[in-house]
């Protein structure tokens, strides 16, 4: 019964009530895009960037922009920090990051091309190969390329 009523008093609502009441009431979180990104040669893409914790090394991404959608977030991304273009590019997980409240959108990546000019938040941009990454790549990121690339070779439905 009282499930029916509060259900009706929400309808009832003016619609800028019942939307700043699901703003308040919503957990708020960030959005990025993610890349593994490979050549020809089955080498993986890593960037050192300045502003990541740890070592710094990690594969290239960053936050989606309101309105933007993750593909082109992603390819902005790559022109900004390494004037790189992919020639395919395929969703390959979601992720949610809780202790940084954030969502992740992980893409396969496949170029041909090598990294051009690196921005003022890239310290250096290599390629690896999967058995040779650094030892200073975070566990985390080892087992997200790992995720990326195996997630590939299954068949889904």
């Amino acid at each position: 019964m009282l499930k029916k009523l509060l259900g009706a008093l929400w309808r009832l609502a003016p619609k800028r009530l019942r939307r700043w009441g699901v703003r308040l009431s919503e957990p708020r979180f960030t959005v990025t895009a993610g890349a593994v990104i490979t050549d020809e040669r089955g080498r993986v893409l890593l960037l050192n960037h300045v502003f990541r914790a740890g070592s710094g090394w990690g594969i290239p991404g960053g936050f989606i922009e309101k309105y933007e959608q993750p593909e082109d977030a992603l390819r902005r991304e790559l022109r900004e920090e390494v004037e790189l273009e992919l020639d395919s590019v395929d969703i390959a997980f979601v992720r949610t990051l809780k202790t940084q409240n954030q969502i992740e959108i992980i893409f396969r990546c496949r170029t041909q091309a090598d990294p051009g000019r690196q921005s003022g938040e890239i310290k250096s941009a290599e390629w690896y190969e999967l058995d040779k990454l650094p030892r200073e790549l975070p566990k985390d990121q080892h087992k997200l390329i790992r995720r990326a690339l195996n997630d590939g070779a299954k068949p889904h439905d």
